[in-house]
């Protein structure tokens, strides 16, 4: 009788641990994980002006230090998909956790035959310990508009 309450002790604390083992993996998968390093760039309207097309950007900062400076090369592609111009917008500082919006007028240019803009590349990313890559690399574009918006 002995020999069953020492096996039934030892199958109780081998289960016991087996589930505390458990708990304990359940419990690190489901830890949140830091979000990655991200800079939201949504191109939220296009609208005609009087000088051609105003296009409406939303951005985020999400790198985890202020930028001091931020441009990107665009390139619009027309309705006919051929890219109809290359410009450079420089959105200047973007502080670190703060939505910014901010307005380009794009003389000569018709929104609706704008088909697609493409992020060619970042002329400027600059800030305290932020390599000249990291814009582009953290960069998720998005677009509410009819507008395809991409990298």
């Amino acid at each position: 009788m002995t020999t069953v309450r020492f096996s039934t002790l030892l199958s109780i604390a081998l289960l016991t641990s087996g589930t505390v083992a458990a708990g304990n993996a359940s419990a690190q998968d489901t830890a949140p994980k830091s979000a990655p390093a991200a800079l939201s760039l949504e191109l939220n309207a296009a609208q005609p002006s009087d000088k051609g097309c105003r296009l409406t950007f939303v951005v985020n900062n999400g790198l985890g230090t202020d930028l001091t400076k931020a441009s990107f090369e665009i390139a619009l592609f027309n309705d006919s998909g051929v890219v109809d111009r290359m410009t450079v917008l420089d959105f200047k500082e973007l502080p670190q956790g703060k939505t910014k919006v901010s307005r380009f007028d794009l003389a000569g240019i018709d929104c609706a035959k704008i088909s697609r803009a493409l992020v060619n590349g970042s002329n400027d990313c600059a800030g305290d310990g932020i390599e000249p890559t990291a814009c582009m690399k953290a960069l998720q574009p998005s677009s509410k508009t009819d507008i395809n918006f991409g990298v």
